[in-house]
């Protein structure tokens, strides 16, 4: 009766984008998202509180972990 739905790949252009979590060294507040190379500019897709929500955020966006760069 109440079957969950797999979430699908959320598409995106991977050219010219990188995975990045920005964390804030006062707060530690992590965001993830994807930063483009060429203009450095940082798209904000999730807040990241547990490393569940870090693993929904890879499955989401077909990302593995060691692409992701850390940036502060």
């Amino acid at each position: 009766m109440f079957k969950r739905r797999k979430q699908q790949v959320i598409p995106y252009e991977k050219t010219g984008k990188i995975p990045v979590i920005r964390a804030s060294i006062c707060t530690g507040e992590q965001v993830a998202g994807f930063r483009v190379e060429a203009t450095g500019k940082f798209e904000e897709l999730m807040l990241v509180r547990s490393r569940r929500d870090l693993e929904e955020f890879m499955r989401q966006y077909d990302v593995r972990e060691k692409e992701i760069k850390r940036e502060w």
